[in-house]
């Protein structure tokens, strides 16, 4: 063989025998006949006549590893055309030519037949690539299953484990030419069935035909695989495309690849030995003689994707080859210089550490042998380091607490500034970064403690219940802001602590009502004396939890100082895209608050400002009908006032009637604080009752005997200290009070209310009218009377009745005052329409009056009931009795949709309305209103006026 052929694993330098064997096996790559006669002496050592010594385990190992010389037979012949061969597919990275590669087969089939190939005298395969990385097979059924392009190699050596339950079998293959892959061969038998003849044995005379040898390979090759299933296939040998060796660019680039791999050598020692092994075997003017081996040793030198390497191995143009092995060893040199850097930087920080760690100690040694005493303020640090262990710190959070730890370390405690430090590092270390309270999403545990919480208020808990039920399917309730909106005492802060409760959450309540300072938002900077975080950040201090609900309370009545505005400050609080990094300014860290659970408390919405209340999802809570107020007070408010009066176990009771009474005679608001004022005045009464009467009887006194001491002496015991001792009352069994309604006069004094309505039956000119406060729903009454009549003689023939006109009272805003002209307007309209002859608007003067004149009234809902109140009067006629209204009318006689129906429609059903008149444009709030409202009241939507005056009683 050629020095360019010769293996990288051969020595440069042989010896006179080798070289003759060299020789002689040149000779035989012409001669047939030295080929088979070859064969046939490796046929006969197989045969036990006249074969060469077995090698030891330990030298078949270095042979499948690739490292051990194979004196003769690595000079072996190797056939320049052997078209039927088998073929072992491989996967993730294809074999190069000249270059050894072991691999293993699992397959006992193929295991065998390898065994019987070199066994026989035909040591040859061919591997090809297999396409899917994930398949390790050793045999495929498609020519689709691997790549066309593969290599034709040489058994050197078979090693078999002796670990009996590795059932594996090394190859050690010698990869020699590139072969494209034609088609799959089938067996003999196969091939007869397709028609085919036998051929006949070879005679002797046809050994020494070169076709006849390929013939006798066939022959061997179906015989074996008469016996064992593997892949046959039927290959040709491929070329190089022709190349100019003095190309410029060729050489170039071959400059390139050995520069490369020096570099390589010199920064990953794995590459060395390798690279050294190939150097020697190929001297310099080897390698630029021949760029394509060159090229195929750097791809299998690199560590490519398969897909780069397979594309080199089917690569046949020598140039393109080149410079696409430059590329993959480019990027095997990236990695080398990459994990040099890597390897450095890890050394530099260790090397740091330790030396810092001598040092501490070495200044730790110092200090005890001068006598020098710690302040304490190491043990301070330590405890900051500590704290700061078991927290979760985010990245930037950690830094700045490096920074402040190592400021304070270099402090003097006597440092204005170390006490600055110390008071920051302890809130830092105080807010539960990572720790969170496990949240409980049970729907029918939610439904029990909102029924125990709270009676009534279908729509707020249904409304909660989807938000629980929501977070269930996500895993997590956040980036919600609710707020509660209604009427003074109808459970707006209860229902949070409720919602706290069934989602096993932290509580924690603030009020920002009247607050002027954002500092007490977002907290003060650290320079001020005194300075102190947020309410937000106190919060969480409190409740050490990342996941707590805040519930805001009286957010409608923030107000606006010089500090700043404090509604602006909550806007990034209450901003579920902004608060996942709520800056502090006295923490000066981003904080996390996107978990946390917002509720917002408010009687009125009117007051927020729009950006503010735009963030929020509004949740409205109505007042309480006369039978929710009695369930209230018979199931929570009573048996807490008995327990605090002290009447617990007492047979004190309050009957359903006297509830009644409370709630019609003396709290009619939309609440229950009120009743609950009440219902404990009722109580304490009973409690002083009972006290006075001398009911009560002592409890038996606790045992005070002491013990003697030592001596049998008892210590003295003064009279101020069994003086001190309490002593509980207790009322007997036998004593029984029950309050009933006739008795709560003496209990709570007189009605304040005695009559559900100001008019049992309105006379003409009265309307009952229905108005919305911050206090819920109430009746508002509309009254008109003729104050005077015009006496001019002249009035008829003056047009439009210019000397009648139209006088209001009664504390009435902008809005009500222009709705009292429009209505007047409208309604004098109205019957110069439908009644000409009638000129009682043109003669008389009109006094509109609105009752509670100390209450101020304002909006335009009261414009129906204004007007029919004016067509009543005009008429003289009085309407139905049983019969409210809302609605804003327009000055063509249209009327618009107003809100607060649902409390309106309360007020309506305390004052015993039977019929309403709303808006049409409200039906869809009618709607939504629950039965046990509507029951009993007929609602009448209006769209024109003209529909009103039917329904009341009015012509």
């Amino acid at each position: 063989k050629k020095d360019d052929d010769t293996p990288p694993d051969s020595s440069s330098k042989k010896k006179g025998t080798e070289a003759e064997k060299d020789k002689e096996q040149h000779k035989s790559e012409k001669d047939p006949g030295r080929r088979v006669q070859r064969r046939s002496e490796t046929e006969s050592a197989a045969d036990g006549k006249s074969a060469r010594p077995q090698a030891d385990p330990l030298s078949q190992l270095k042979r499948a590893v690739g490292v051990a010389d194979y004196g003769d037979g690595q000079q072996s012949f190797i056939p320049d055309t052997y078209p039927n061969v088998m073929m072992l597919p491989i996967t993730r990275r294809p074999l190069f030519p000249s270059l050894y590669k072991s691999i293993q087969v699992q397959d006992p089939q193929v295991i065998g037949a390898l065994k019987e190939l070199v066994e026989r005298g035909e040591p040859y395969v061919a591997t090809f690539m297999l396409k899917d990385d994930d398949k390790d097979v050793d045999t495929i059924k498609s020519t689709s299953e691997v790549h066309d392009i593969g290599v034709f190699s040489r058994i050197m050596s078979i090693y078999v484990s002796p670990n009996p339950e590795d059932k594996h079998l090394t190859v050690a293959l010698y990869p020699w030419r590139r072969v494209r892959m034609k088609r799959i061969l089938h067996s003999k038998d196969n091939v007869d069935k397709e028609g085919e003849s036998r051929k006949p044995e070879p005679t002797e005379t046809e050994l020494n035909d070169p076709e006849s040898a390929v013939a006798t390979a066939e022959k061997v090759l179906y015989s074996i695989k008469d016996e064992y299933n593997f892949t046959a296939l039927e290959v040709e040998n491929v070329k190089d495309e022709p190349y100019d060796p003095k190309d410029r660019t060729i050489s170039a680039t071959m400059s390139e690849i050995v520069s490369v791999l020096r570099e390589i050598t010199q920064m990953n020692p794995m590459f060395r030995e390798q690279i050294q092994h190939f150097a020697s075997a190929q001297v310099s003017k080897a390698v630029f003689e021949n760029p394509s081996k060159l090229a195929d040793f750097a791809a299998a030198l690199s560590g490519g994707s398969p897909e780069e390497l397979q594309d080199i191995l089917s690569d046949l143009n020598v140039e393109t080859r080149l410079e696409k092995a430059l590329v993959v060893l480019k990027k095997e040199l990236m990695n080398a210089q990459l994990q040099n850097k890597i390897s450095k930087d890890v050394e530099a920080k260790i090397s740091k550490r330790q030396r810092d760690f001598y040092l501490m100690e070495q200044l730790k040694g110092i200090k005890r042998e001068l006598g020098l005493e710690s302040d304490g303020k190491d043990k301070l640090i330590e405890q900051f380091k500590e704290k700061a262990s078991s927290l979760q710190m985010p990245s930037e959070v950690k830094k700045v607490f490096d920074e402040e730890v190592a400021k304070l370390a270099h402090l003097e405690p006597a440092a204005s500034e170390f006490n600055v430090t110390r008071n920051y590092l302890d809130w830092l270390t105080q807010i539960p970064w990572g720790k969170n309270s496990v949240e409980d999403y049970d729907l029918q545990r939610a439904k029990i403690v909102l029924d125990e919480d709270h009676y009534g208020l279908d729509d707020v808990k249904q409304r909660i219940l989807e938000f629980i039920a929501v977070g269930k399917l996500r895993g997590a309730v956040q980036g919600k802001i609710l707020c509660f909106v209604g009427p003074p005492g109808v459970g707006k802060t209860s229902i949070g602590k409720s919602i706290a409760r069934s989602l096993n959450r932290e509580f924690y309540r603030f009020s920002v009502g009247g607050l002027t300072d954002v500092a007490e938002i977002k907290g003060h900077r650290r320079t001020y004396v005194g300075a102190m975080p947020g309410k937000v950040v106190q919060a969480l201090k409190r409740v050490q939890t990342e996941n707590p609900l805040l519930l805001i309370d009286e957010i409608d009545k923030l107000g606006r100082g010089h500090q700043g505005d404090p509604a602006s400050a909550l806007l990034e609080l209450l901003d579920p895209e902004q608060n996942n990094a709520f800056l502090d300014h006295y923490m000066d860290v981003p904080v996390d608050l996107s978990r946390v659970l917002f509720v917002c408390t408010a009687n009125v919405t009117d007051t927020i400002p729009g950006p503010l209340l735009d963030r929020m999802e509004i949740i409205r809570l109505s007042g309480y009908l006369s039978d929710e107020k009695l369930a209230i007070a018979q199931k929570y408010l009573a048996p807490q006032a008995k327990e605090a009066a002290g009447l617990q176990g007492a047979s004190v009771q309050l009957s359903d009637e006297a509830v009644d009474a409370l709630v019609r005679s003396y709290c009619r608001e939309s609440g229950v604080r009120n009743l609950k004022k009440h219902i404990e005045k009722i109580f304490r009464k009973a409690a002083l009752k009972i006290i006075e009467d001398g009911i009560a009887v002592p409890t038996p006194a606790p045992d005070q005997t002491v013990a003697a001491d030592s001596d049998g002496r008892k210590p003295e015991v003064s009279s101020a200290d069994t003086q001190a001792l309490p002593q509980r009352m207790v009322v007997p069994d036998s004593y029984s009070l029950e309050v009933s309604a006739d008795s709560l006069k003496d209990y709570v004094g007189p009605p304040v209310f005695d009559s559900d309505r100001l008019y049992e039956k309105t006379p003409a000119g009265v309307v009952m009218g229905l108005a919305w406060t911050s206090m819920g729903g109430s009746a508002l009454y509309v009254e008109s009377v003729v104050e005077s009549t015009v006496t001019n003689g002249n009035s008829d023939s003056d047009e439009g009745g210019a000397h009648g006109r139209l006088h209001t009272t009664g504390q009435l805003g902008d809005v009500m005052k222009e709705s009292s002209t429009l209505a007047y307007t409208y309604v004098r309209s109205l019957v110069n329409r439908t009644d000409p002859d009638n000129r009682f608007f043109s003669r008389h003067v009109i006094h509109l009056h609105v009752p509670e004149g100390a209450t101020p009234k304002d909006g335009p809902s009261a414009g129906v009931t204004m007007a029919t109140a004016l067509l009543s009067l005009a008429q003289n006629q009085p309407i139905l009795p049983d019969v409210a209204m809302t609605g804003e009318l327009t000055l063509t006689g249209r009327v618009l949709k107003i809100g607060g129906l649902k409390e309106k429609t309360i007020a309506a059903r305390r004052s015993g309305v039977k019929r309403i008149l709303f808006p049409k444009a409200n039906i869809a709030d009618w709607e939504e209103l629950p039965a046990n409202v509507k029951e009993g009241i007929e609602g009448c939507p209006i769209e024109w006026y003209e529909q009103i005056p039917p329904l009341v009683g009015l012509n």
